[in-house]
């Protein structure tokens, strides 16, 4: 474009001709014979000045092709590349993903400020350094951690890797890409083992030779140390009622992790059960339904049926599933909470359309009732 046509671009009020100025102007700045002298800091501020100006009122379109040409641009201003990178995801790819512009203490902002979208790009930038890594990992998002451990150009450490592999105990999606990251050591390939299904036990034994044999003799044990520190209990295993000390610490921080990554929902209560892990079950339902595990305790232990519908209610639980929570939590509690068929059926009651907060609060006026009593 013609010097003459920049400046009758530049007169112009309309809209649209302001745009194939924003866009002109980023032309001439990439010509080869332009690019060294735009580094120059006048010529910055005033190249950030104009964009900046331009940018403001162009079209989405606009701005989407303004990133894909300064994707890759070493003369871009800062403040335009920074303004393209918080706008909506589609246009700031492109300057996230490459952009040389793009500072570490610019990329962590985005993961403060911008959305998940903008978090995973971050995440999935090539060459990604050592202290962008460290507030990903920080922050646990688990989408984000699992664009990471995909990126096998990120400038990972063995810690880092060792926080990710710990971290594919809750998040399956990551499990994948870190089979086959290369900077996957044999030992944690050897706990990362521990968490996956068994295409990729394959897959990690035939890359660092493992003996799948010895590692699923000792699976069940392996993973009962690293959720509750206890042995699975066998089908035919009799019943075993709630343990105090320091089982109870360690299912406290096993629940209190999952609460803070998110992962604590009404289906794990029904897998500690199933698991024959009452304790378990106790602290999960008392961190989903903030009640005291003290409580949670008490409903258990009366002959009051209802009183654990009540909890279930208050965290969520349908009605179809509690006759079955209500019947392993009896096998596996000397056959707690009591009240037979009678008790199951006034149970059904609390499943009346209240709402969760409602039946929370039923739940602790009633147990403060069993210490009155």
């Amino acid at each position: 474009m013609s010097s003459e046509s920049l400046l009758d671009l530049a007169k112009s009020r309309q809209p649209a001709d302001r745009e194939r100025l924003l866009l002109a102007i980023a032309d001439l700045c990439g010509a080869p014979y332009a690019n060294e002298a735009m580094k120059a800091e006048g010529i910055q501020a005033l190249l950030s000045s104009i964009f900046m100006s331009l940018v403001v009122e162009a079209e989405r379109d606009i701005r989407r092709r303004l990133s894909q040409k300064l994707a890759y641009a070493d003369w871009a201003p800062n403040a335009m590349i920074n303004v393209l990178a918080l706008d909506e995801i589609e246009i700031a790819r492109p300057v996230i993903a490459f952009s040389p512009v793009l500072e570490d203490a610019d990329l962590v902002r985005l993961l403060v400020e911008a959305t998940i979208e903008h978090q995973i790009e971050v995440a999935r930038r090539p060459f990604v350094s050592r202290s962008v890594i460290a507030a990903i990992l920080e922050q646990a998002e688990p989408a984000v951690m699992t664009a990471l451990a995909g990126n096998d150009t990120a400038e990972l450490s063995d810690e880092d890797m060792a926080v990710l592999v710990e971290a594919a105990r809750e998040i399956a999606g990551i499990r994948t890409p870190l089979s086959r990251h290369p900077k996957l050591s044999e030992s944690l390939a050897r706990r990362l083992y521990l968490w996956v299904g068994l295409a990729l036990r394959q897959s990690l034994s035939q890359r660092f030779r493992l003996d799948m044999e010895l590692f699923d003799q000792a699976m069940a044990t392996s993973v009962a140390e690293a959720h509750a520190g206890t042995p699975p209990v066998a089908p035919d295993a009799p019943p075993r009622t709630m343990r105090e000390g320091e089982q109870q610490v360690m299912e406290e921080r096993l629940v209190n992790k999952l609460l803070a990554a998110g992962q604590l929902r009404p289906a794990y209560l029904v897998r500690a059960l199933r698991e024959g892990r009452l304790g378990l079950f106790t602290v999960a339902l008392a961190a989903l339904g903030r009640f005291e595990i003290t409580q949670v305790k008490a409903a258990l232990d009366s002959d009051r049926p209802e009183l654990l519908a009540l909890a279930c209610v208050a965290v969520g639980i349908d009605r179809s599933v509690f006759p079955d929570i209500l019947d392993m939590a009896r096998r596996l509690n000397d056959g707690s909470p009591g009240g037979g068929a009678e008790g199951a059926r006034k149970a059904a009651v609390a499943f009346a359309p209240v709402s969760p907060e409602v039946a929370r609060v039923a739940f602790g006026q009633a147990v403060r009732a069993l210490y009155v009593a």
